[in-house]
């Protein structure tokens, strides 16, 4: 069975697991802001050596592709990439916000009709989220959203919507309405990553190495300061 890594680093979290044939043999965190540049290498060294693998018993990486933190998705797909290339390895990428869908689904009962939607922090009232069916089938695309007491609303009319991911919480206030239900401390973790990574692994569904780059979303804002007289 296929030994993949799994490397996610789309939000202030920094997470990787080995799976096995799609089932979780380790796993290693750091929930300490923004340290994914410091730690993520160190994560995947700790990790190997205490499942006694080596790198070159990878057949796979897979990482989670974005949207997400500009910083963390491009430090996390130049590492896959890396071992991808030194070991002649296939890589796999992970859409976040989906994955974000079937953690919530692998843990939630929602009714037939209901709607799923992860949302993670851009800026200010800003999110990158998708709207998606207990079936996981994304029913609106991956976007950036400004939120407002508007939003969602043809949908909410009809539909509960379960809202989740570290952008949601200050969705609360502005989307007031009966169906509209906030789930609290979802994050995306590479451990969820394993069943799905290997079921792409299987089906051959990789990319090209060489060309592949996350899906920010948008572009990255660097701002002059301001100067001050």
């Amino acid at each position: 069975m296929a030994l993949i890594l799994s490397i996610e680093t789309s939000t202030t979290f920094c997470s990787v697991a080995l799976h096995q044939g799609g089932l979780l043999v380790a796993k290693r965190e750091s929930l300490t802001a923004q340290s994914t540049a410091s730690q993520l290498a160190v994560l995947i060294d700790e990790m190997m050596k205490s499942t006694m693998r080596s790198p070159r018993d990878l057949q796979a990486v897979a990482v989670s592709a974005g949207p997400g933190s500009y910083t963390g998705l491009r430090i996390g797909v130049a590492t896959a990439k890396g071992i991808c290339y030194a070991l002649s390895i296939p890589l796999i990428s992970i859409n976040t916000l989906e994955l974000l869908v079937r953690q919530f689904l692998a843990s939630q009962t929602i009714a037939q009709t209901a709607l799923c939607c992860p949302m993670l922090d851009a800026r200010r009232m800003e999110v990158y989220c998708l709207l998606a069916n207990r079936q996981k089938e994304v029913v609106e695309k991956t976007q950036a959203k400004v939120i407002d007491a508007d939003s969602f609303a043809n949908r909410l009319a009809t539909q509960e919507i379960y809202f989740f991911g570290d952008g949601a919480a200050k969705c609360k206030d502005a989307i007031q309405h009966p169906n509209a239900h906030f789930i609290d401390g979802l994050h995306p973790f590479a451990e969820h990553m394993g069943a799905w990574a290997f079921e792409k692994f299987q089906a051959k569904e990789i990319e090209d190495t060489a060309l592949f780059e996350p899906f920010y979303l948008k572009d990255f804002l660097i701002r002059k300061p301001i100067a001050v007289n």
